[in-house]
């Protein structure tokens, strides 16, 4: 009986299964996002945290601990050098699983995709303050242009409002010119 064995052996012997998850942790620390199968990623992701949690403490020893599970150097120091500074606050929960609607051609296998939670842009802050320009409604016109110009640096507003002064002064000047050259013609006939 296999009472409270919970690991998935994924249809693999022991060495296949470590040789798969540690290649699979490689890329996810060299990636920071995978696509796989859901129960490979659930499987990577009881592997791969308590590496992750190991790497907060950079000493030689836990170096050498991680390496013996992921057997790849540049692995080894992305996860010590940028991925432990990011991580060093956070108390677990470094990877998000997230199923895709998509199921794999081969064998319709259920693909999802894990990623580690501190390197995706999309659910931090500061992606929100990087807003660039945004789709208006119609009938807006040049509202939502100037909303998107204040996110913009001071120096580059000036010049784009410069450039519009000077352009609708030159627009302005023939108009004065024309009227003025139809006045005279009716005074002169």
């Amino acid at each position: 009986m296999r009472h409270g064995k919970k690991v998935n052996h994924l249809g693999r012997k022991t060495a296949h299964r470590q040789a798969l998850l540690s290649n699979l942790a490689s890329s996810l620390i060299l990636n920071k996002r995978i696509t796989t199968t859901v129960a490979k990623a659930k499987a990577l992701r009881k592997y791969v945290e308590p590496l992750i949690t190991k790497s907060k403490e950079d000493t030689t020893h836990s170096r050498r601990t991680v390496f013996s599970y992921l057997q790849n150097k540049e692995s080894v120091q992305t996860l010590f050098g940028e991925i432990a500074g990011k991580v060093a606050d956070r108390p677990g929960g470094y990877t998000r699983i997230i199923k895709l609607a998509d199921t794999r051609l081969g064998d319709n296998a259920e693909v999802c995709l894990i990623e580690l939670v501190d390197f995706n842009t999309l659910y931090t802050k500061e992606a929100a303050v990087k807003k660039g320009r945004t789709r208006r409604s119609r009938g807006k016109g040049k509202e939502g242009v100037a909303d998107a110009e204040v996110v913009q640096d001071a120096p580059a507003a000036e010049a784009k409002a410069e450039k519009k002064t000077k352009k609708a002064s030159s627009k302005e000047e023939p108009k004065a010119e024309k009227k003025t050259t139809s006045k005279s013609k009716k005074t002169k006939e």
